[in-house]
């Protein structure tokens, strides 16, 4: 019973110092969760916005072509192998295999 009594006596200041505690811990996931990944969203958004034709792209799924055609309907053309095209939406592009086979491509010697 004393215990109980004590613990409500001394609530005043531990829910302010409980208010600081959680303003921190919601700063810190933003800082190291939200922002990044809100980041990473904007520059794939600008990557798939400035594609051209004749640029090497690989999907989501995995696919490796060669970009044909940039469609009005936001879907582009893709070129997999010689005479075989398929039509995907670009939000299907990912950014980060692209650079990678981009990186390969420009850092390998052409024979």
């Amino acid at each position: 019973m004393t215990a109980v009594i004590l613990l409500q006596a001394t609530g005043g200041g531990a829910g302010y110092m409980q208010l600081v505690l959680l303003v921190g811990m919601i700063l810190v996931f933003w800082l190291f969760m939200i922002r990044p990944q809100a980041k990473k969203a904007k520059q794939a958004k600008s990557f798939q916005e400035n594609l051209q034709k004749g640029d090497k792209i690989v999907t989501i799924a995995g696919i490796h072509g060669r970009v044909n055609k940039m469609n009005e309907d936001g879907t582009i053309d893709i070129e997999t192998s010689p005479g075989s095209y398929l039509k995907i939406e670009k939000s299907a592009i990912s950014m980060e295999m692209t650079a990678n086979v981009n990186k390969t491509a420009v850092t390998t010697p052409a024979k």
